[in-house]
Parts: C-alpha cells; structure tokens; sequence
C-alpha cells in the first residue's frame, strides 16, 4: 500500500538527519518508527530467542549514551534527606 503524506519542511528535515544520522534512507527510517509503533503480532506467542532478536532490532536505533556514575544511582542520590 502506498500512503502519501504531507509534512511540514522542518518535521521532514529532523526527520532525515535522524535517518542519516543512524546510517539509513528516510524511507527505512519511517518504516522503522511505524513498524514500532504498530507491529504485526502473530497468533502464537513468541519464544524467549524471537523476542530477545525483536528487542535487540528494536534497541538499534537507540542513541548512544554514558552509563550512569555510581553516584548518580546511589541510595542517597535516590532518597535525598528530607528535612
């Protein structure tokens, strides 16, 4: 099925240096997004290995970021003292 739709200029551009930025044409980069947001469920559940490889595709186009110091996730960060 084609479908057409008419973005504004600047939603197209984000949209294309987003593609471009994780290395794929804007047309794969759309696919992608509506595929997660509206996947094809099959009947029977899926095996514990289908759904790590479905998370694993998933997580590709998850930007890149620092762990967490230790600090960051400490108790006391967590449960400031109240006062």
């Amino acid at each position: 099925m084609a479908i057409t739709i008419d973005l504004p200029p600047e939603i197209e551009a984000n949209l294309a240096a987003r593609a471009a930025a994780s290395g794929v044409s804007l047309h794969q980069y759309l696919l992608h997004l509506l595929e997660e947001q509206a996947p094809v469920r099959p009947d029977a559940p899926l095996s514990p290995a289908e759904r790590a490889a479905l998370w694993r595709q998933s997580a590709l186009n998850l930007p890149r970021t620092r762990p967490l110091p230790d600090a960051a996730i400490s108790r006391e960060a967590i449960y400031e003292p109240r006062g």
